[in-house]
């Protein structure tokens, strides 16, 4: 199925994570760190990779537990919240410094703004840690709206970020579209009506995104031509 043929979305919604930026490598120096200064092995980037896109709260936990199922309770415990507030502190400093987005991607953001789409971020990353990373990378200024893991209630898969930013934005959910790299992100797609395009190259915890029952697959963002 090869989405919007006919014409162009009027809202674009994009995670960040996996699918804008890659920002493993600065999230293993902040959750090694963490792991080191709480008496654990460091994990490194090929787990953490398989760990990133359930928000940080998340990300600490399978750190401590060495793997992405953890116990319900570990998120009450004295050791996780010292462990969350070790790795928020670490990478405050680390967030950024590596990151950088995937290819094609700045050149579709430029050209889906020069159309008069207008552009969201949908992640579930802290938004202390979402407006520095998007300002750093040089893509900030392409966005009409910024939604982060902490700015609602609820976040990904639930649709409340989707359906928020369309209400700002005055557009209905046949008119939108949402991109991401994670079955977080076509699951909050479809529970909001919108179309899902996703990209194979992202952090969708080592499953193929295809799995995941998107719309559409495209290779880069700037490939997906409408």
């Amino acid at each position: 199925m090869r989405l919007f043929a006919d014409q162009a979305p009027k809202l674009i919604m994009l995670d960040l994570d996996g699918t804008l930026v890659d920002s493993v490598p600065d999230l293993t120096v902040a959750v090694d760190q963490m792991l080191k200064a709480v008496g654990k092995p460091e994990a490194g980037d090929a787990k953490i990779r398989t760990w990133v896109g359930n928000g940080a709260h998340a990300l600490v936990a399978r750190a401590l537990s060495d793997a992405m199922d953890y116990p319900a309770d570990l998120q009450e415990t004295p050791e996780y919240q010292q462990a969350y507030q070790l790795f928020l502190n670490y990478y405050e400093a680390s967030n950024g410094v590596t990151a950088c987005t995937y290819p094609g991607v700045k050149e579709a953001l430029a050209r889906w703004s020069q159309k008069g789409i207008k552009l969201a971020v949908v992640t579930n990353k802290p938004m202390q840690f979402t407006t520095p990373l998007i300002e750093g990378v040089g893509i900030a200024h392409l966005f009409d709206f910024v939604s982060g893991g902490d700015s609602l209630p609820k976040r990904k898969p639930e649709p409340d970020q989707l359906l928020d930013i369309m209400a700002k934005a005055g557009v209905s959910a046949d008119e939108s579209l949402m991109v991401g790299d994670s079955s977080n992100d076509i699951n909050a797609a479809h529970a909001a009506g919108v179309a899902a395009l996703a990209v194979p190259y992202g952090y969708n915890h080592g499953l193929p995104i295809e799995e995941c029952n998107p719309d559409q697959v495209v290779e880069s963002l700037d490939s997906f031509h409408h």
